[in-house]
């Protein structure tokens, strides 16, 4: 069995294999390095979105991250300030819409946080701050992952996302890490 964490730059598809003809020239998570037979994403993150996701050539490793429960933290860099009042809305769990039906947001941890020193730059600038106003940086702590959800809710109390990175998954961080940056896990 191996497993290995990754940072996933921002701009690379959550696979191995593009099988879409529309996402032809997509970076694929193979140029990160020579894996195993058999290895997969654990759970995804959007092409627009960074940072930690795990690889394996184990499913009960897979089952273990995807379906018990275990905390995800996503640090969201949102469109203008964020105040209390959404904060607590975030926190307490909203509707948003999943593949076109409603779905509940469980209540998770959310918290303003200052901006993360010692980010890696992102391949592609998010937009000229000094043209469009204010951003906040909030920490999110969910225990499910459903489709675009961090970015549903931000959007849904009026902070649209603009720069979503998964730091953490249980106890594995990104920390240290560098964008496209593979380590294999004991």
């Amino acid at each position: 069995m191996a497993n290995f964490k990754i940072f996933k730059p921002y701009g690379m598809l959550s696979q191995f294999v593009n099988n879409q003809s529309r996402r032809r020239n997509k970076r694929l998570l193979g140029e990160l390095g020579d894996f195993p037979e058999g290895i997969m994403a654990v759970g995804r993150l959007d092409q627009d979105s960074e940072g930690l996701l795990f690889l394996t050539t184990d499913g009960k490793f897979s089952y273990e991250i995807t379906s018990t429960g275990i905390e995800k933290e996503y640090w969201a860099q949102v469109d203008g300030i964020a105040t209390d009042a959404q904060v607590k809305q975030l926190s307490e769990g909203l509707e948003i819409s999943i593949h076109g039906k409603a779905y509940q947001t469980k209540a998770c941890k959310v918290s303003l946080m200052t901006p993360p020193a010692g980010l890696p730059k992102r391949a592609k600038d998010i937009r000229n701050e000094n043209e469009h106003g204010d951003t906040s940086w909030l920490s999110i702590k969910l225990t499910e992952g459903k489709y675009r959800q961090v970015r549903k809710m931000t959007a849904k109390v009026g902070l649209p996302t603009l720069r979503l990175i998964r730091y953490r998954i249980g106890e594995e961080t990104i920390e240290d890490m560098q964008a496209e940056e593979v380590r294999k896990l004991s």
